[in-house]
């Protein structure tokens, strides 16, 4: 199911020329999340970009509000395009829709729950425009663990080790939202993941394809279950097995 019409959003400030030809699909993937969800497409909006922007909400069969939110900003036609899954199919399924919607050169993911600000795009899609790298994550741990209970910074370490063990890698945050790439890096791979081994799978496929990650400190400020948060203990044990699965297959 599909409404809203798609606009695209205007930079307005001059750059550099060969910027003109990008632009950024900000993908959303939202399940529950009305206290704050408003708040996410209105800084996206808002936010100043080096290039124009679309954002690309899926909801994932959300059932408490959500939707008669972004009802209510269609009607008062905030440049969003909203995509609304019959069921709930997990960020991986969400994600995936919003790949195949995006027209952007430049793909950008934007979790709906505000433990992300948006004002950060900016600076993480930098790099991919100057030409330094293909792939820009943004790291919660480049500065410290701000925002995140110890237990949860630990399994997120580890994960993280275990990846740049597999993959010869040496980031800092495997498991972040804010990944930044080129639509082609995206495309290069098929994704499989339903649920939250979209980060895993994504990382997997990025590092076996000899794509170089950019990292750049962001802030985080997570939330708790009594807020809201979806992702629980389990999603490690999903994570451990998608890096050990895509080491070895394709």
């Amino acid at each position: 199911i599909t409404w809203m019409g798609r606009s695209i959003c205007r930079a307005g400030i001059s750059y550099h020329p060969s910027r003109l030809s990008d632009l950024i699909s900000i993908i959303v993937p939202v399940y529950n999340e009305v206290r704050t969800v408003r708040a996410v497409l209105d800084r996206l909006l808002a936010i100043d970009l080096p290039v124009d922007r679309e954002i690309l909400v899926i909801d994932d069969g959300s059932t408490d509000g959500t939707r008669d939110v972004l009802r209510a900003a269609g009607e008062e036609g905030l440049a969003v395009a909203v995509f609304l899954a019959e069921r709930n199919g997990g960020k991986g399924s969400a994600i995936r829709r919003g790949m195949q919607e995006a027209t952007g050169t430049i793909i950008a993911i934007q979790d709906a729950d505000l433990e992300l600000d948006p004002g950060q795009l900016a600076e993480l899609v930098e790099p991919i425009l100057r030409g330094d790298t293909d792939v820009v994550y943004g790291s919660r741990f480049l500065n410290g663990y701000a925002g995140m209970p110890r237990l949860s910074a630990a399994a997120n370490r580890v994960l993280t080790g275990v990846t740049n063990l597999l993959y010869g890698a040496s980031i800092t945050d495997m498991e972040t939202c804010y990944k930044v790439m080129r639509v082609e890096v995206l495309r290069s791979m098929t994704l499989e993941s339903n649920g939250f081994g979209i980060e895993p799978e994504m990382t997997a496929k990025i590092f076996k394809r000899g794509y170089r990650v950019y990292e750049i400190p962001i802030t985080y400020a997570g939330r708790g279950y009594n807020e809201g948060k979806k992702i629980t203990w389990t999603a490690g044990l999903v994570a451990l097995w998608v890096l050990l699965k895509f080491r070895f297959t394709e």
